[in-house]
């Protein structure tokens, strides 16, 4: 029993009071990505009535244990431990109506594709539901008709993709009333009420049992509206009339407006296959399917050197289709004993983890720096079919000789340092710290006092940067080398490096030279050392750009 395979099935109407942008804001970044969590919810989808009766929307969940609904990991989801103030009153404001089923028949299509994998979506569905009552000791000969006529004729409408029957299910035994919900999925454009759908309702057989089997029933008919990921990322809903700020208890995701863009905020965090939580911001462009770029940074660093760089982007008017997704790079923070060893092959899978749990089939761009550089490199080699464009900055396609033995120098100084976050912790310290900026900045730099600031922002944050993180983290930069790969790329790209950062303007050269089967372009930012993007954000900006419209 424990672990039969079901559906959570619920209706909802919000109260005339609730506005649309709350409750999909607090629908498609709290209440679902938290249950898409949960490692028994398959997926989940909102759909939204085409039928004119009420209520007007419904969700549904796949879920592959039933008994998981009555189990603490689930429970905790609905109680004050995670459970926000806004959920309450959200919730508060919407007449609910939620039924658990336990699958019995499912019947697919050859053209049936699992609407859960990334991009399966893009072509709408259309779903219709019904629930029936069933007289006394009638049960088979509905699953009878079901099996012997019904979804064979309904099979033969055009468009039609898959049909499932559900069944009250068994851990409501004696509780509720048993009903009978049939799910149809359609392809957008499809054959009901048409000659096929005609034929498949209007038989005797089926006359009959709607006549002497079935006591009541409610169909209804919707459309696809919203697919659920395990990360939240809806920054449609903020405008000039819904501002607000929401935090989760733990405080690992966050949404806010921001007057910099039309669309809103996400931080949050994606977990990936060996269970490290990746934190991820996304902004920009408020529509959902706009093309997104993916920032990578440098090892000891965090989102936070781009800043620069996303505020002049965006700035400039043909930039403003973009949506744009930052993350912290695994080894930023102490990795569980669950990590696998950190190298750039490992760094490119976290990028497809982050798409996919974004649901993104295709990014528009890669831009990394230093680790990060090699990391975006890296994941245009393996994976081409996911990205468009990439830029690799600063960065070198083979680890230089001595590698190990640099950063393991650079790992003893900490250690010997032995300085602790706030919380106890190890971390990196003020000395490497100190280091690891002036080796990445010029020293003109400093002689700016408006970008001295940043600067230091910047070695503030390699100082807290977890001392454990690190010595696993940087592993990835200790043997690597892809130029034999490089050679083959089909992938468009764009090598950029600051003209003051040591050898690396020859190196890169070569490296865009190497690449393809025509090389690459090649840019360099005059006045910049390792982190141009920091720098000279506005010539990064250009140079960005300017590569993404040719």
């Amino acid at each position: 029993m424990a672990s039969t395979p079901g559906i959570l099935y619920v209706t909802m109407q919000p109260n005339s009071d609730l506005s649309d942008s709350q409750f999909s804001d607090w629908y498609n970044n709290e209440h679902g990505p938290l249950r898409l969590r949960h490692p028994q919810f398959e997926n989940g989808f909102r759909y939204r009535a085409v039928d004119g009766s009420k209520p007007e929307w419904m969700a549904i969940y796949d879920v592959s244990a039933m008994s998981c609904i009555f189990e603490e990991p689930y429970l905790r989801l609905r109680g004050p431990e995670v459970k926000t103030q806004r959920e309450v009153e959200t919730m508060s404001n919407i007449t609910i109506d939620r039924k658990l089923f336990d699958l019995v028949r499912v019947t697919e299509s050859p053209k049936w594709k699992k609407l859960e994998g990334v991009g399966a979506d893009e072509g709408g569905n259309v779903l219709f539901a019904v629930i029936s009552k069933v007289n006394e000791g009638k049960e088979d000969e509905l699953r009878k008709w079901f099996d012997e006529e019904h979804i064979d004729l309904m099979s033969k409408v055009p468009g039609w993709l898959r049909s499932r029957s559900f069944k009250t299910s068994s851990l409501l035994e004696g509780k509720e009333e048993t009903e009978f919900l049939t799910l149809h999925d359609y392809s957008l454009e499809n054959g009901v009420g048409g000659p096929e759908y005609e034929k498949a309702v209007s038989t005797p057989w089926r006359n009959r049992i709607y006549a002497d089997v079935i006591k009541s029933f409610d169909r209804r008919a919707y459309n696809l509206y919203y697919t659920f990921g395990p990360a939240p990322r809806d920054i449609s809903n903020f405008s000039s009339d819904y501002t607000t700020i929401w935090t989760s208890i733990d405080g690992m995701t966050k949404t806010f407006p921001t007057p910099a863009h039309d669309g809103g905020v996400i931080e949050s965090y994606i977990t990936t296959p060996d269970n490290v939580a990746i934190p991820y911001r996304l902004e920009g462009s408020s529509d959902p399917n706009a093309p997104l770029i993916l920032l990578s940074n440098p090892v000891l660093a965090t989102w936070s050197i781009w800043d620069g760089f996303v505020s002049s982007f965006l700035s400039v008017s043909s930039n403003k289709k973009y949506r744009i997704l930052r993350y912290n790079t695994r080894g930023r923070f102490s990795l569980p004993p669950s990590a696998e060893p950190v190298t750039i092959d490992l760094l490119a899978s976290d990028i497809i983890s982050l798409l996919d749990a974004l649901r993104v089939p295709k990014a528009a761009a890669l831009i990394g720096v230093s680790l990060g550089g090699a990391t975006v490199l890296n994941a245009a080699l393996k994976f081409p079919d996911r990205f468009t464009a990439l830029v690799s900055c600063d960065t070198n396609a083979k680890s230089p000789d001595g590698n190990r033995k640099a950063w393991g120098d650079r790992i003893a100084i900490s250690e010997k340092e032995g300085a602790v976050s706030t919380t106890g912790e190890g971390i990196v310290g003020d000395e490497l710290a100190e280091m690891t900026t002036r080796r990445w900045f010029l020293k003109e730099s400093y002689e700016n006092p408006e970008l001295e600031k940043k600067l230091l922002a910047v070695k503030e944050a390699v100082k807290n940067n977890s001392l454990e993180g690190f010595k696993k983290g940087v592993q990835a930069l200790f043997q690597y080398d892809v130029r034999e790969e490089m050679k083959t790329s089909k992938v468009k790209a764009l090598f950029v490096v600051g003209s003051g950062d040591g050898v690396l303007p020859e190196v890169m050269n070569e490296m865009a030279s190497s690449y393809g089967e025509k090389g690459a372009k090649y840019e360099v930012i005059k006045g910049a050392g390792h982190l141009p993007m920091v720098e000279k954000p506005g010539e990064f900006t250009d140079v960005v750009g300017k590569f993404l419209r040719v």
